[in-house]
């Protein structure tokens, strides 16, 4: 294997990056916007201990805070995007602490609303809703306020907690540096002895080498890079869950996964479901592991044979024909949907495409109502990259049809049905790419990819979610915390996800344990990472409708994504046909996973 350094963040073409001149045109314009908002700030001032005063006054108050909000979004936004492409880039970094503490104090300057609505009461909210037309559009922001009100503190306490904001980001953003800008991986050795260099950007080719002795070195490489840090990262995890406890607390939650749910009335049975189905189906990974085993032709299966690649002959799939694949599988929504996602891939410079020095690692879409809905990844011409642009795209265009459709404070919509529409891409175009291309290799590595998928989602990201639950509880007792004690509680969650037919040598048990902290950003999003299984088990129900050609499922599926926040995350997937409080749709998803194992 030769590895090529990776080209300066300057010498990527600029039709190969995402278009950051659409929020704002250069840094000027952006400074000058800063010291704008913060003028238009004061006119908040003159509510404060007046919301009350009559339906009118409130109504102007939430037009002048949706429209401040939008921009104080777009500030962040523009400094989030251009320091993720570059972590090294130390002028971008200070600015995007620069709006992270702006973005905070302005929160602060805002935060007396909640307090005082509920001082209005909702009898009377609820009558000024019918009285000014403009506060009818908040029918279900009230509403969720009032299922809220339990856990809003006072006007010291909220505006105390809102200026924390920023700092209790300290955490995850020193991990996120570590990971991308600081971690040093040493050199990996391939089948013929010769040294390979490794870089963040370079480390997931080494480890689908088809050379076994390539892909030991390189995982052991990079687990031992995090090993390294562990302690840092452990200090910087602990911290993280500490402050969820503390949040937690001061809302007077009965606990930190209740904390995390409770504002999108998310039942905490949907998490325990999850994880029990997930219990219960782990011989269908362990079956998969023997058949992988199998078809790599080797004695014992070791962790860096989990994305070995089963084929020898893998489609190449340059940029170009991976969007023509994406719009090909995405047609049964209809022109509109292609055509847009088409531009958005292309000509509109949604994505930012290819790796580069420094930029942070992973995969994401961003944006708000007012810019595009941005996408960040890093392509390497593979269908597993293929997979990530669409899964990313799925984000993007639910991002698209909701900012279409709802006014700014509905325009988003909540991490539970975030995963549906990503995941809901992948399957169908699996699906359509499973139907046209019959040829075995072909076939290998599509079923490799979903597997990969599966993998992530249906099994390392509950694995996390059980690792989450224990670490929280662990200290809302009051439990310490080491990177020791962390290493082995994910180890010992991870050999029991495995089963017999993966080999674990003892030395390499602590480079399992570490799988937490390569996940910088997940693990600092309260109970986040339970919902990629929840969300990839909504998305294949859904799909398997549209596929299967069931009447109303593509209109009912349009709705959904353009539903945004509009309504309870468990209601709008309702309104597409998928009833996440019950466990059916994670045991179909499990179903699908097996017919892969079986097919495979």
């Amino acid at each position: 294997m030769t590895t090529t350094p990776l080209r300066k963040r300057s010498e990527i073409p600029v039709e190969h990056t995402w278009d950051t001149a659409s929020i704002f045109p250069d840094l000027a314009a952006w400074e000058a916007e800063i010291k704008a908002v913060d003028a238009d700030l004061a006119q908040v001032d003159a509510f404060k201990g007046h919301l009350g005063d009559s339906p009118a006054h409130l109504a102007d108050f939430l037009d002048l805070s949706d429209a401040l909000s939008l921009r104080l979004g777009k500030i962040y936004v523009y400094v989030s995007l251009n320091s993720s492409v570059d972590t090294t880039d130390q002028a971008w970094q200070a600015r995007n602490g620069q709006a992270m503490g702006f973005f905070a104090r302005a929160r602060a300057r805002m935060s007396f609303y909640k307090p005082e609505a509920l001082r209005i009461g909702f009898d009377t909210i609820k009558r000024w809703t019918t009285e000014e037309p403009r506060l009818a559009l908040y029918a279900h922001h009230f509403d969720l306020l009032e299922r809220e009100a339990a856990h809003v503190r006072s006007d010291e306490v909220e505006e105390l907690l809102s200026q924390m904001g920023d700092a209790f980001q300290s955490a995850r953003r020193i991990h996120g540096i570590l990971t991308d800008a600081d971690l040093r991986y040493p050199p990996a050795t391939d089948g013929a002895g010769a040294t390979v260099e490794l870089a963040l950007g370079s480390m997931q080719t080494a480890l689908q080498s088809p050379d076994r002795d390539l892909r030991k070195s390189a995982w052991r490489s990079d687990r031992d890079a995090h090993l390294a840090a562990k302690n840092t990262m452990a200090a910087c995890l602990t911290t993280g869950v500490k402050q969820d406890v503390f949040m937690m607390r001061a809302r007077k939650y009965g606990s930190s996964l209740e904390a995390a749910l409770a504002p999108n009335t998310i039942p905490v049975e949907v998490f325990h479901n999850l994880i029990a189905v997930f219990k219960k189906n782990l011989p269908t990974w362990h079956r998969y592991f023997e058949a992988r085993r199998k078809l790599l032709g080797v004695e014992t299966l070791h962790p860096w044979d989990i994305v070995a690649p089963l084929t020898s002959a893998p489609p190449e799939v340059p940029y170009a024909k991976s969007v023509e694949w994406i719009c090909e599988g995405m047609a049964p929504l209809g022109a509109e949907y292609v055509e847009v996602a088409r531009a958005g891939m292309t000509s509109e410079r949604w994505v930012d495409i290819y790796p580069n020095g420094g930029k942070r690692q992973g995969a994401f879409s961003s944006g708000l109502k007012g810019t595009k809905p941005f996408i960040m990844m890093s392509y390497n011409d593979t269908l597993f990259a293929m997979s990530t642009l669409a899964h990313e795209l799925g984000h993007s265009m639910h991002s698209w049809y909701s900012r279409r459709a709802q006014p700014g404070i509905y325009a988003g919509y909540s991490l539970f049905v975030a995963e549906v529409a990503s995941n809901f891409n992948q399957a169908m175009v699996r699906a359509d790419l499973l139907k046209r291309f019959p040829e075995r290799d072909f076939q290998i590595a599509l079923i490799e990819e979903a597997m990969a998928n599966f993998g992530r989602y249906f099994l390392i990201m509950p694995t996390l979610a059980r690792f989450e639950l224990e670490v929280h509880e662990r200290t809302e007792r009051g439990e310490g915390l080491s990177a020791d004690a962390l290493n082995k509680l994910m180890s010992d969650l991870f050999l029991e996800t495995y089963g017999e037919a993966m080999k674990v040598a003892p030395e390499d048990v602590p480079r399992v344990g570490i799988t937490w902290g390569q996940f910088a950003t997940h693990m600092y999003s309260n109970f986040y990472v339970f919902q990629y299984a929840t969300g990839i088990s909504g998305a294949h129900a859904l799909a398997d409708g549209i596929l299967a050609g069931k009447t109303g499922a593509v209109d009912n599926y349009l709705k959904f994504l353009s539903a945004g926040g509009s309504l309870h995350p468990l209601d709008a997937l309702k309104l597409a046909g998928v009833d996440m409080t019950q466990p059916e749709p994670v045991e179909k998803a499990f179903a699908v996973l097996a017919g892969l194992v079986e097919r495979l």
